[in-house]
Formats: C-alpha cells, structure tokens, sequence
C-alpha cells in the first residue's frame, strides 16, 4: 500500500505549510488524483485520516479532486476523455493515441489553517 507513504508526504507538506504561516493547526487537505496515477483514492484517504491524529491536522477534512484521463490525437488534433486506462483511441477518427494531457495528477492542491489569536486581558 503505497498510498501509506504518500500521504505522509501530503501530510508534511500540510504541516509544514501550517508552521510557516504560523497556524494552529490544520483544516483542510484537497488533494488531485489523477485516474493515471497509480493510487487508490479512498486508500489515500484512509491513510491520512489514520496519520493525522496528535498532530496539528487531527480532524481535518480530506478532500480527494479525481482527475479524468484526457489523450490527444495527433492526427484529428482533438482531445478526448479516454474511456480505457491501457488503451487510448482517439472517438473521431479510433486511431490509437499515446499523447495523455492529463490523469497523471497526483498533487497537494490546498492547504486551509485555522489561526488561534487568544488575547488575555491585563489586569488594571
């Protein structure tokens, strides 16, 4: 399950972020998954729910974006959803097509912090 280590690393870039703008602690995670990518997006998840707990993003939503595969036929010069992860055949014209402009995704697109500013009054 090498969902595992990538949302550790998603999670370290989440918390880093919350410590360079000095917040207190982590809201929201919104990750793209390409259908390219490899990974398995509830696995990803669950992965991150499980990390987060005693850290600064315990309770934080994970949103997981799915990215569709889109290819481009070189020869109609279209682009097109591709219905098939193995196999890319462009609709208009079903010549085979190895150009993917996209499905590869697999990127920490937002951060949302939450910032505690706790003012103690002084005595008089």
């Amino acid at each position: 399950m090498h969902e595992l280590g990538i949302a550790e690393s998603a999670l370290q870039l989440a918390l880093a972020e919350a410590r360079k703008a000095d917040a207190t602690r982590v809201a929201r995670m919104v990750l793209r998954v390409g259908a390219l990518s490899g990974v398995d997006p509830e696995a990803l998840r669950f992965a991150l729910e499980s990390l987060a707990p005693g850290t600064p993003a315990a309770g934080a939503t994970v949103e997981i974006e799915p990215v569709a595969t889109i290819a481009y036929c070189d020869h109609c010069q279209k682009e097109f959803t591709a219905d098939n992860e193995l196999y890319f055949e462009c609709p208009a014209c079903s010549r085979p097509s190895a150009i993917i402009k996209q499905g590869r995704e697999l990127e920490l697109t937002r951060v949302e912090l939450c910032f505690s500013h706790v003012e103690s009054e002084l005595p008089s």
